[in-house]
């Protein structure tokens, strides 16, 4: 018995690991959070039971290791986790009688930021509580944040960034091809805090919450959270949104935070209780995970019954046919579902679904339809072995540890639809009269099969003239938009391509690196690629993979038979055309490093992320220091400047 529980408890552990670092250090989830806390709960059951913790538990780690893109930085002290509870009783027998603020949980990225001689010195992501990145640069971009404060002693407070609802739609919406949209706020604010480019960070309209103040010398706070909220207030911090109860008073408050949950326009997957009294608090100590002073307070789910009708297949540009309950409508949260993504074959092997089963549906943070459990298990639900857009093979892979369900076939309508709608898009080749609609019926008809085949649509006038919804009139103005299309810049170009995960912005960066030579990007080796700042190494390897296919280049070499390219154009004076640059540290005359890059790339030169042979300056103010960029700079014979030799250079 006790054999079997251990081999369970190494199960859990391991499944919640993999979790945890998808959702934490790869923005992906693999499991929902209901799912999530259900084995959490079991895991801890587990181990009071076998009397065993395996090392890097979720129950006593507080995180993953931070990426390898950003500076890392140890934390003063310790970031630890909040206990949990769904119970509302539990949450008023922790308060009690004493004095306790009540707050929103934000659901973006906890950040620690220090302040020194009034000035933003650091900002730190929580990463695994111990050791955060440096993002220091991106947070001075942040939409709400004071770079300047009135106190000048050293301050350090923790607080979360996010990115509300109304900007999230908004920035969604400007991405054409549905599969490439977030998936919500927190990931998206997750990549925003976490680019090596700030001048994306600010394009996303991040905003950054207060939460807690760590230290502030030579202030008194008379004991009092709530003094150091309306101090941090004071200073010109937003602050997040709390109630000052006790256990008698928690009702009313909870009424609140219970209705103005639905209204919100930002993300919170709860609330948190925090001791006002600071002694007090702090002499409870903590746990090897959780602070004893503080409690985090998750909404229960609103749970339906229903019946499961059908799982629709749904293929997608990439291969993946993606599967989606459709069930019987039900009310929840305040408005009426009937589909829900199962995301991945795994899932549905776990849920053991049949048609007809009775399951039950819930929206995830009160937003997302889930379905948190089958109550029939039939289990008699057949995976397809056809694709339903193609009707060719289709067949179950694993990827990272994941079943999923892919199209065998490269041409299978349901790819092409995509990738030929996402190359007519308004950012990428702009192709006015191409609707998803229009391309489905060219490829049905066998008139395109590639790019290239497009700008040769005119052999088939003729037929699409005759066609329902065609005329000549709306073939002569996709002749004209073709026209138009022919002449395009190499960052279009390379986005239209469809390279998975290079969106309009990364495209431009690449060619910004490579002087917008395509054949320059067709050449480059993946260590050279994965240099390009915002770019990193599993970008670099897709861009490579594209361009070592044969089949890939040869489709590439038939649409260059009807392109024009055009380099970006650049306006004024060029005195920096041919240089490269390196900017590290801290500026002083320009707002921000964003800001400095900005004004290179308007003289004509580049900017990257990483020294090498073909840096020709490091714009450092520490010009003597011993970082490792200057060294790479000595190293390489590279000179090392400061902001006022590069003003110099520019003043001509």
């Amino acid at each position: 018995m006790q054999a079997k529980a251990l081999s369970k408890l190494k199960e859990l552990t391991d499944r919640l690991k993999e979790a945890a670092r998808a959702y934490y250090q790869e923005d992906r989830e693999i499991m929902s959070n209901r799912e999530y806390d259900a084995l959490y709960d079991r895991l801890k059951e587990l181990e009071e039971e076998t009397g065993t913790v395996l090392a890097g538990s979720p129950t006593i780690s507080v995180g993953y290791e931070a990426v390898e893109q950003l500076p890392k930085e140890a934390h003063e002290s310790p970031m630890l986790s909040l206990d949990k509870t769904k119970d509302r009783e539990a949450l008023r027998e922790f308060i009690g009688e004493h004095k306790t603020l009540l707050s929103w949980k934000l659901d973006g990225l906890t950040i620690v930021l220090t302040y020194e001689q009034g000035i933003l010195a650091k900002a730190v992501t929580r990463g695994n509580g111990i050791i955060g990145e440096v993002i220091t640069n991106n947070a001075r971009v942040f939409k709400n944040l004071p770079l300047r404060i009135p106190y000048k002693g050293k301050l350090v407070l923790r607080g979360e960034a996010i990115i509300t609802y109304s900007d999230f739609e908004k920035i969604n919406k400007t991405i054409e091809e549905a599969e490439a949209r977030y998936k919500n706020p927190r990931n998206l604010c997750s990549g925003s805090v976490r680019q090596l480019n700030n001048q994306i960070t600010a394009e996303r309209n991040v905003r950054f919450y207060a939460f807690s103040l760590v230290s502030a010398q030579g202030e008194d706070f008379e004991n009092s959270r709530e003094k150091q909220m309306e101090w941090l207030t004071a200073q010109g911090f937003q602050t997040v949104e709390y109630h000052m109860i006790t256990g008698e008073t928690l009702d009313e408050a909870m009424e609140y935070f219970s209705q103005a949950v639905n209204s919100n326009d930002f993300p919170s997957d709860g609330l948190v209780a925090l001791y006002d009294d600071i002694a007090y608090g702090e002499s409870l100590g903590s746990t090897a995970k959780f602070p004893r002073n503080s409690l985090a307070f998750k909404w229960k789910d609103e749970i339906k019954d229903t019946t499961l009708l059908e799982i629709e297949w749904s293929p997608s540009r990439t291969g993946l046919i993606n599967p989606v309950a459709i069930f019987e409508p039900v009310e929840l949260e305040g408005s009426t579902v009937s589909r829900a993504s199962v995301h991945n074959v795994s899932i549905v092997r776990d849920l053991e679904l049949g048609i007809g089963d009775t399951i039950q549906v819930y929206k995830a943070n009160m937003i997302i339809p889930q379905i948190a459990e089958n109550l029939t298990r039939s289990r008699s639900l057949v995976i397809p072995d056809i694709c339903p857009a193609c009707q060719q093979p289709s067949s179950i892979k694993k990827e990272n540890d994941v079943e999923v369900l892919c199209c065998t076939n490269p041409d299978c309508p349901a790819k092409k639809i995509k990738a030929f709608a996402l190359f007519a898009s308004r950012n990428a080749m702009n192709i006015d009269g191409l609707s998803e609609a229009t391309l489905e019926k060219f490829i049905a008809r066998g008139f395109i099969h590639d790019f290239g085949d497009i700008f040769e649509i005119q052999r088939f006038r003729e037929q699409i003239v005759e066609m329902e919804g065609f005329g000549e009139k709306s073939f002569e103005n996709l002749m004209e938009s073709l026209e138009k299309a022919r002449h395009t810049t190499p960052s279009r170009l390379l986005y239209a391509l469809g390279i998975p995960g290079i969106g309009a912005a990364n495209a431009k960066l690449i060619c910004g690196q490579f002087d917008n030579s395509l054949e320059e990007i067709q050449q480059a080796d993946q260590e050279t690629l994965g240099e390009v700042e915002g770019i990193g190494p599993v970008l670099a390897g897709s861009v490579w993979e594209y361009f070592h296919n044969s089949e890939n280049c040869q489709r590439l070499a038939h649409l260059l038979t009807h392109l024009e390219l055009e380099k970006e154009k650049k306006t004024g004076d060029q005195p920096l055309e041919g240089l490269s640059f390196v900017i590290t540290g801290s500026v002083q005359h320009f707002a921000n490093r964003g800001q400095m890059k900005e004004r290179i790339e308007e003289l004509g030169g580049k900017v990257t992320g990483s020294v090498t042979r073909k840096t020709s300056y490091l714009i450092n103010n520490d010009t003597a220091s011993n970082s490792s960029k200057n060294k790479k700079a000595k190293e390489l014979g590279i000179p090392v400047i400061s902001e006022e030799d590069f003003l110099k250079m520019t003043e001509e």
